[in-house]
């Protein structure tokens, strides 16, 4: 995974010819790594140490510091100007290809909004799911159509208001978190319901290479990884077409709760 982002730093340093595409993809590739490795050490926090040296990183200096909206209003308004920076090569990483790679890996140790979402303390969903996941669809179109409007306005300091969509979106994406995740019981209810960015990462991640499957002939079908799922993936279904498996964050507390070591 490390020389995955290393290969992409690398590429982007020398076809932009800028450092910090080398810098920043090496950073995120490193942090990955490390929380891989601890992962395989059998360390508890490894998966939120990732969360939070990749998403302090991104939503503090990226964000905050250097002024880049690095939500979906900020792919769009790269997107629209027509320049392969910032935004448009986050989401081409993380977002659109990447998830072929890795799946909805970003929703499980990069995304900063789920960074402070996983704190809370629904960490397994208490409640059935509900049935209203097409509101990520009026999300995501209402971010393509503020974007729009802008250009087509011909609004003037698109840039600025770039900069405050993401401090405003931001507060409204912790806010509405929160609020849903006490409401729902369920730490991930704005995954599941509200976030536009799922639009992308749901439909590659189907055919996402790094997959959780399960060993038919060592499971006992006992239950317990669907009972710590956080996404309620039927994850014991090796097929692509199993219950919410493009939602699967890769979070591998399902792994690590089978007694059989069948996942």
């Amino acid at each position: 995974m490390w020389l995955v982002f290393e290969i992409v730093a690398v590429t982007l340093w020398l076809t932009k010819d800028n450092l910090f595409y080398l810098l920043n993809f090496s950073y995120i590739g490193s942090a990955i790594a490390l929380g891989l490795l601890l992962f395989q050490l059998n360390y508890r926090y490894a998966r939120r140490i990732v969360q939070l040296l990749v998403g302090l990183y991104m939503l503090v200096y990226l964000g905050l510091i250097c002024q880049e909206n690095m939500q979906i209003e900020g792919f769009w308004y790269y997107l629209f100007t027509g320049v392969f920076e910032a935004a448009t090569i986050h989401y081409a990483v993380a977002k659109i290809f990447g998830p072929l790679l890795f799946g909805r890996g970003w929703c499980g140790y990069a995304c900063w909004t789920a960074m402070v979402l996983d704190f809370l303390p629904y960490k397994t969903p208490k409640a059935p799911r509900k049935k209203i996941g097409f509101i990520r669809y009026i999300t995501f179109t209402a971010s393509l159509v503020f974007v729009g409007a802008l250009f087509l306005c011909h609004v003037e300091n698109i840039e600025q208001i770039m900069f405050w969509a993401f401090l405003v979106g931001n507060i409204l994406y912790y806010a509405i978190g929160i609020i849903l995740a006490f409401a729902f019981r369920d730490n991930r209810a704005f995954c599941k319901y509200i976030c536009p960015i799922t639009v992308f990462l749901k439909s590659m991640s189907y055919f996402s290479l790094f997959r959780v499957k399960c060993d038919k002939e060592r499971c006992v079908s006992c239950g317990k990884c669907k009972r710590v799922c956080p996404m309620n993936v039927d994850v014991t279904d090796n097929s692509r077409k199993r219950e919410n498996g493009t939602e699967c964050i890769m979070c591998m507390e399902c792994v690590k709760a089978c007694p059989k070591k069948a996942l």
